[in-house]
């Protein structure tokens, strides 16, 4: 039972601490496809902490469940566990844990539901402003052109993604500046960032209180912005991206003094302008291999008892 408290400090204590220090770190920014993994791991040592502290915590509250996880296992290992040294309070932390679980469960299938249905209502609009020539099928254009006085360009995920690009935007982008912005979209849709924002929304939507999720969905919404940025910049360049996002948003008042709901777009120009070195190829390997060895902390706290007791 000590094991199963001890997962659930050390999935609290990552919640809490792991966001302040990749808040304070310099690096994030300049690599934002190494950050977004970090962020992927940390959440996946907390999930993990939590789901391992639940298995022990109904293995020692219950026969059936401990009979199943250590049907193989010799004695010294079951005892190794102490799995009755907390009574009661194992069934209570088992089923809290449990519902957590069933909550988060519930949360991510919601997000994805509406995802869906919100795709369904967007694809019937644009079936409307763009209809379908004779020999055309449903989601056999990968790029759509709107008719539109604001520019405009984005991405509609799906079992068929589709560009989006307004008239504006053709006639605002000048020369590669449209190719850039094409190739930022297609940068979305290659690395499915729309997964990884489903599942930090359905995070921190179920657990509005616990700070890590929140964090987590606030970063993700930014960093996968700034990895397409950089998807986009090795090929064209990043004063050729810089411009196209002056071009697509500067009638939209992001660059005034007040705060507006793309408030993110000057920071990501100025990020482009002034081209903060990359990191070294070994450091970025260094913090891409200590990352993966952080889901990994979880497991090695499960299993020490038992390798313990047969060493």
């Amino acid at each position: 039972m000590w094991v199963s408290l001890a997962l659930l400090a050390l999935g609290v204590l990552a919640g809490a601490v792991a966001p302040r220090l990749l808040a304070r770190a310099d690096w994030p920014e300049r690599e934002p496809i190494v950050a977004l993994w970090v962020w992927q791991c940390v959440v996946a040592a907390v999930l993990l902490s939590f789901a391992l502290s639940m298995t022990f915590s109904a293995a020692a509250a219950w026969q059936a469940v401990r009979g199943q996880m250590f049907a193989t296992a010799p004695a010294a290992v079951v005892d190794a566990y102490a799995l009755g040294a907390l009574g009661p309070w194992s069934a209570a932390l088992a089923v809290a844990l449990a519902c957590g679980g069933l909550w988060t469960g519930a949360m991510l299938t919601r997000e994805v539901g509406r995802a869906r249905a919100r795709r369904r209502r967007q694809r019937a609009e644009l079936l409307v402003r763009a209809p379908l020539l004779p020999d055309e099928e449903a989601g056999s254009r990968p790029l759509v052109l709107l008719e539109g006085d604001r520019p405009g360009a984005w991405w509609m995920p799906g079992t068929a993604p589709q560009l989006i690009i307004t008239t504006a935007a053709l006639r605002r982008l000048k020369g590669r500046q449209l190719d850039a912005v094409l190739a930022h979209e297609q940068g979305h849709a290659r690395a499915r960032h729309d997964w990884l924002l489903h599942c930090a929304s359905a995070l921190a939507e179920g657990f509005p209180r616990i700070p890590v999720f929140a964090a987590f969905r606030a970063e993700m919404h930014r960093l996968v912005e700034l990895a397409a940025d950089d998807s986009a910049s090795k090929r064209y360049g990043r004063l050729t991206i810089a411009l196209a996002l002056v071009g697509l948003n500067e009638d939209r008042g992001v660059f005034g003094p007040c705060p507006t709901p793309h408030a993110h777009v000057p920071q990501r120009v100025n990020r482009l302008l002034t081209a903060e070195p990359r990191l070294t190829p070994g450091r970025r390997l260094r913090l891409t291999a200590a990352a993966a060895l952080v889901p990994a902390v979880p497991l090695a706290v499960a299993l020490a008892p038992g390798l313990s007791a047969l060493a």
